[in-house]
């Protein structure tokens, strides 16, 4: 059985800390304990610095003197409060501090709400995101208590709950305001704009952004404006534009980026202001479909945003990064020219040496727009191949693997799932991360590095413990990928042994989301390649899960881009769990029906799995007798005389073989259900119907030419899917079935034993050992000598060449 991957379409290097020497008078006590209060208040002051506001809050409690030197004014100029619960009650507990605090970064309307009850009177800078419930009235407030502010930032959220009111209010209380950013507003009228021109005099920058509506004309009265963005706002009239914002005098640069501006405009601006000197116009259709304008696969600006991202001041690095992670989506999809542009300008190395900064602020804003864009490259199509049957890999380019072994980005990745999985409003960052993850992890030598650095507890942690629908897809769309490699999948059994790993992905298997139960069954694919792991999961009720959720995909209401997903990763997994015998038991007792409605599915990708499932169920004579039953044999007479796939005709002609070999018949005079009575089914008709389509097929290859390109064409990757279930058959089924008076089973049997001896196909060498220990080589060459049946014959001479020519290989060796 193959293993499946599975696919979908985010200052300079490592910051420096230095630390003050420690002098002599720190000493070593009676039992050489070192005695941390004798250390220099400079030096403590230094290393409660390097703290968040929690961590230095609750050192300062240790004793007296840390408690004084924890309020010192210089430890509480900046606090930042993005990635931490902030309300009522932590304010008032950090109000002592925070008499001389300047700067504040907050998220969500309650902590805004909670800033009043600090009593920081003198903050100079508020920059708050994720204000989507704010009102007038909280904003009203906040500027009336704090005049001295200069810096206003509320986004990025859409703030439809603010009017230009609140704005006004703003203008009026806080004359000495330097830069005020807003997002999302509906409309921002021109008596809100004329109040910033007439009472804040030094208002220097100013954005709104992905706004409704903006009074172009009253902007033109913000005379002191030297930085404007306007960035994604909807309706901007380009003629007033022009002709008002051209004459301010100190303009200098304007950010018009995700708007219709035309090409005429920019021209305009260049012409005629005297001051401009920067128009950014990021992601403009207009001006990216006129060829005379731009060309369209200019894109120089990646040097200028990721030099930006290098740059000492946190701020820019922030707004930089966030600038490339929109600059690589166009139009909300991944723009591959420009994803390109950015890995050759040794962009993923900036990015990663970014994600390892230390400083809270930095990580808590830019890694989500860092890690946007390192999943962008991720999936970047320059990188993708297609292997097994379709099914796409992930590979980076090797530019992209040194960049990434270089920077560490494997380990920061996982360091990243455990410091954000703690964080309040954490997901979006975590989908990011854990997306990028399961890409790289994709390529085999990542995922040995990942395994290496606590990756797979990371992850299990996280499909535990988060609730958040993409996130738990993503991590099991990391589990799939990580465990699709080799030929004996330790990445498989390594899952299968990190506690509560099975029993997580039974749980996703019963989500609501769709994608989140397709990504499940594809990772309990994968694992069940690990005998270990094949009863570890039924135990986990993973049989139940996969069970129902294979009923539900062949008859419920789905999507219909997400139901061959669906139901190709549920079969996989029942078909892979089936080669426990206990397991194939359980599984056909629930399992046959919505297995049989699969295989009657209208995707390839389902004829497979189904069609693999129903012959490694149908090993079990009781299971055989069931499909028989349930209506099976009609469905697989049609898989194997009509798919489109070959691997579905084989599978399909195996297991009708299995089904009508004899063995079915004494379990037919008993029955399957619990009563001891069958269903009225004529074993006849169906034995006869089953024998005539897999002579028919078998038929189609009687040609030497016609045969040899059928093993050939067979023994592709996608008969990997049964190589792993097969090894007990071909010991003795397929050995046994040599000696069945039937001339089509033999053929069949024949046929079958080909495809897995071939020479140069995955694990033709153990199929080969496996088929002498069972003693083959005298039944083929009985088989070879008759002459009842030519074709079986032409087959088995064929087989005895493979198995000859692998013994001689191995001999040489």
């Amino acid at each position: 059985m193959n293993r499946r991957v599975r696919s979908r379409v985010e200052g300079k290097g490592k910051e420096k800390v230095d630390f003050p020497e420690i002098d002599g008078n720190l000493t070593l006590d009676e039992k050489r304990v070192l005695d941390w209060t004798s250390l220099p208040d400079d030096t403590v002051i230094t290393v409660f610095s390097h703290l968040n506001h929690l961590d230095r809050a609750s050192l300062s409690s240790t004793c007296r003197t840390w408690r004084t030197l924890g309020k010192s004014p210089c430890l509480w100029q900046v606090l930042d409060l993005r990635t931490h619960k902030f309300d009522a009650a932590a304010a008032s507990s950090l109000a002592s501090r925070c008499e001389n605090l300047r700067k504040i970064q907050f998220r969500g309307t309650e902590s805004a709400d909670a800033i009043i009850n600090l009593r920081a009177k003198n903050l100079r800078e508020i920059s708050g995101d994720r204000c989507r419930k704010m009102t007038d009235i909280t904003l009203c407030v906040l500027a009336a208590r704090h005049e001295a502010l200069e810096c206003l930032q509320i986004g990025a959220d859409f703030c439809e709950m603010i009017s230009s009111d609140a704005i006004k209010a703003i203008a009026i209380c806080c004359p000495q305001l330097r830069k005020l950013w807003f997002t999302g507003i509906r409309e921002v009228d021109a008596n809100a704009i004329n109040a910033l021109g007439k009472y804040c005099q030094n208002l220097t920058d100013i954005g709104f952004i992905n706004c409704q509506r903006v009074d172009e004309t009253a902007l033109g009265n913000v005379v002191s404006v030297r930085f404007l963005s306007m960035a994604g706002t909807t309706y901007i009239q380009w003629d007033l534009v022009v002709q008002h914002w051209s004459k301010l005098p100190h303009l200098i640069g304007l950010d018009v980026s995700r708007t219709n501006i035309p090409p005429y405009t920019v021209s305009g601006f260049f012409s005629s202001s005297f001051s401009l000197k920067v128009l950014c116009a990021l992601n403009c259709p207009a001006l990216e479909e006129d060829a005379t304008f731009v060309s369209n696969d200019n894109h120089k600006g990646t040097t200028l945003l990721l030099s930006l991202t290098q740059s000492a001041q946190e701020k820019v690095q922030e707004r930089a990064a966030t600038a490339l992670a929109t600059f690589v989506k166009k139009n909300y999809i991944i723009d591959t020219g420009r994803a390109e542009a950015v890995m050759r300008d040794d962009g993923i190395r900036i990015l990663l040496n970014l994600a390892q900064s230390r400083r809270e602020g930095l990580q808590s804003e830019a890694v989500k727009a860092r890690f946007l864009a390192i999943a962008i490259l991720s999936v970047n199509a320059k990188f993708a191949k297609s292997c097994n049957g379709g099914r796409r890999h992930q590979h980076s380019c090797k530019s992209c693997q040194g960049a990434i072994e270089e920077a560490g980005g494997i380990k920061a990745l996982v360091d990243l799932i455990f410091k954000w999985s703690s964080s309040i409003g954490g997901e979006v960052v975590l989908k990011r991360v854990v997306g990028a993850l399961a890409n790289l992890t994709a390529d085999e030598k990542y995922s040995i590095e990942f395994a290496s650095v606590g990756g797979v507890h990371a992850l299990v942690t996280l499909a535990r413990s988060c609730k958040a629908k993409g996130v738990q897809e993503q991590a099991a769309r990391a589990l799939t990928n990580f465990t699709s490699h080799g030929d004996t999948n330790h990445n498989a059994a390594a899952v299968g042994q990190e506690t509560g790993a099975l029993d997580a992905l039974v749980q996703l298997i019963r989500s609501r989301h769709d994608g989140v139960r397709q990504e499940a069954a594809g990772a309990l694919w994968n694992l069940s390649s690990d005998d270990r792991n094949q009863e570890a999961v039924a135990a986990a009720g993973g049989v139940e899960a996969l069970v129902a959720l294979a009923h539900s995909c062949s008859r419920g209401p789905m999507s219909r881009s997400s139901i061959h997903g669906i139901q190709e990763t549920a079969a996989g997994a029942l078909w892979g769990l089936s080669g426990s015998e206990s397991n194939s038991i359980a599984i056909g007792r629930g399992g046959v029906v919505p297995l049989i409605a699969l295989a009657r599915s209208d995707a390839k990708e389902v004829h497979e799995t189904a069609a693999g499932a129903l012959w490694s169920l149908g090993l079990n004579p009781g299971n055989a007798l069931r499909i028989v039953e349930e209506g099976g044999v009609p469905a697989l007479v049609h898989l194997c005389s009509s798919s489109v796939s070959k691997m579905a005709r084989f599978l399909s002609a195996l297991a009708l073989a299995n089904m009508f070999d004899g063995r079915m018949d004494e379990v037919a005079l008993i029955g399957t259900s619990t009563e001891g009575t069958s269903k009225s089914v004529d074993l006849k008709d169906a034995r006869r119907m089953a024998l005539q389509h897999i002579k028919a097929f078998v038929m189609t290859f009687s040609d030497p030419q016609l045969l040899s390109a059928a093993a050939a064409s067979s023994a592709s990757a996608s008969l990997l899917q049964v190589t792993e279930s097969v090894r007990i058959q071909l010991r003795c089924r397929l050995v046994a079935m040599l000696h069945n008076p039937s001339p089509t089973l033999k053929s069949c049997a024949a046929f079958a034993l080909l495809q897995f001896t071939i020479p140069g196909v995955p694990h033709a060498a153990h199929h080969t050992s496996l088929l002498q220990s069972a003693g083959a080589p005298e039944v083929l060459r009985l088989a070879a000598a008759a002459a009842g049946d030519p074709l079986e014959a032409k087959i088995a001479r064929i087989v005895l060449r493979n198995l000859e020519q692998q013994h001689h290989m191995e001999s040489v060796v």
